[in-house]
């Protein structure tokens, strides 16, 4: 009975707990931290058995309060969506374990709101994943978003105006997407994306609908920082605390990802984006662009936080680029680096907050010689800086592989030079760290400083994922991603 209502505990649990954790506080503000852990645990244990059973058995639909679907909002879960849940709710557990020691010591009057935001924010990216009612996603979007703002707000004296730069152009984003949701129902008078995707065909050569779809793609473009609307990202990552960079780094550009999918190749069929509106030739372009400007943009930077957001911007890149080459391996490749980035980009910012908990570093001089006082958390950026660069065997190579050979047999051959190209100024901005992380610096003690287990414990998860995940990459590939290609992908 448990099994058959996990599409609902998984969204219910964080939510709830989000209200509840505040009036937690009043009695016990540690306690909101073990509340908020042990929910994070409900949500990520809920989707391994969603994923379980959606490998098991199917496609899952689960309707809100037993109203039928186009009238009521239904929960439709298939392989893509499931392996979605496990990346946000790892990522979600890992964070939220790892920010212990970061509220006690930056916000130990505020550590019920913290917490109550963190779990809000988990809440709206599950049910962004997970629903399968167009207007219902804008409501979750949202929620990720007001959740987002204000947790970036919490971060240093910068924040705010992060936040509000934020504010302004995710508001934009969103209000562009709830207008496409608009036309479709002036269009269609339905809202559910199964009910969609039967009838929009019908209206597929009307220009109300081919506004609707811009408005879709810009508007997702914005929340998910595509180049060249990628402007809000590097401040808010930035200068957010350090579980918040993760957390935002590891989930929210990869569940914009996994949106654009769903609008493009699900609510509008595959046909409509390769044939009757053939955007993605472009979307190519912007992709080359946002790897190589990402990847220069890095350069120029000194914050080890900065170095990593723009690194981001080129890696929703390389998730797009695969998705424009319309061929099987290359979309094998988009949503298997999904998963890769998620992990790479946590682990990166995990180590990045360890030491600047630790020493107070945060810039690549600030970290000269850092590897004598922090061994293992050294180490666990080496894994996570080498997996980005694409090295074999870690994880990062092996999506890379499939993108790269997804432009090649694509005959998209300035994509495939994008994408080495970016690899190689990735490597560079990397080994610059590297660099100053293991070079001799007297100044720094040799004693043994590392940082707490709380923050140990998520490094090393996602280290461990980082290198096993390298190893099962092929049967993640044929028990899950083969089963979400589109229809007419080549």
């Amino acid at each position: 009975m448990i099994r058959h209502q996990l599409p609902a505990i998984i969204i219910v649990a964080p939510f709830i707990m989000a209200i509840l954790t505040n009036l937690i506080g009043l009695w016990s503000r540690s306690a909101c931290y073990y509340a908020a852990l042990f929910t994070a645990g409900v949500s990520l244990f809920s989707s391994i058995g969603i994923l379980d059973t959606v490998i098991s058995t199917g496609k899952i639909s689960y309707r809100l309060g037993g109203w039928e679907p186009p009238w009521g909002i239904e929960y439709l879960v298939d392989h893509l969506n499931a392996y979605m849940l496990v990346i946000v709710t790892l990522i979600a557990f890992l964070s939220i374990l790892y920010s212990y020691r970061f509220a006690e010591k930056d916000m130990p009057a505020r550590i019920p709101q913290f917490y109550s935001l963190m779990l809000l924010l988990l809440t709206g990216l599950i049910g962004m994943t997970i629903t399968g009612d167009a207007f219902n996603l804008y409501v979750l979007i949202e929620i990720t978003s007001i959740a987002c703002y204000a947790l970036i707000a919490k971060g240093d004296d910068k924040s705010p105006l992060a936040s509000f730069n934020y504010l302004i152009i995710g508001t934009a984003g969103a209000c562009l997407y709830l207008i496409g949701v608009g036309y479709l129902y002036i269009l269609t008078g339905s809202l559910n994306m199964a009910d969609l995707t039967n009838l929009l065909p019908k209206v597929y050569h009307t220009k109300a609908l081919l506004a609707a779809f811009f408005f879709f793609i810009v508007g997702i473009a914005i929340k998910m920082a595509f180049f060249p609307l990628h402007g809000w990202l590097p401040n808010a990552y930035n200068h957010s605390p350090d579980s918040v960079s993760a957390f935002m780094a590891g989930t929210v550009t990869k569940v914009c990802a996994y949106v654009l999918i769903r609008v493009m190749f699900t609510i509008f069929q595959p046909q409509y984006s390769l044939s009757i509106v053939p955007i993605l030739p472009l979307l190519g372009w912007l992709s080359v662009g946002a790897m190589l400007y990402g990847c220069i943009l890095a350069l120029a930077q000194r914050e080890l936080k900065n170095i990593f957001s723009y690194l981001i911007i080129a890696e929703v890149g390389y998730i797009v680029v695969g998705i424009s080459t319309a061929t099987k391996i290359g979309f094998t490749g988009s949503v298997l680096h999904i998963l890769n980035d998620a992990i790479m980009m946590a682990c990166l910012f995990f180590t990045a907050g360890a030491i600047a908990y630790k020493t107070g570093a945060k810039t690549i001089d600030d970290v000269k010689g850092i590897h004598k006082k922090m061994p293992l958390t050294t180490a666990g950026f080496t894994v996570g800086a080498v997996s980005v660069v694409g090295v074999p065997p870690t994880c990062g190579f092996f999506s890379k592989w499939y993108l790269l050979l997804g432009t090649i047999h694509s005959g998209e051959y300035h994509y495939t030079a994008g994408l080495l190209l970016s690899s190689l100024l990735c490597a560079i901005v990397l080994y610059r760290v590297l660099q100053s992380m293991y070079s001799q610096n007297n100044e720094i003690s040799t004693k043994n400083d590392e940082a707490p287990a709380t923050m140990l414990f998520p490094i090393y998860v996602t280290v461990f994922a980082i290198l096993i995940i390298g190893f099962i990459s092929g049967n993640i590939i044929s028990t899950v991603i083969d089963k979400t290609i589109p229809i007419g992908f080549r």
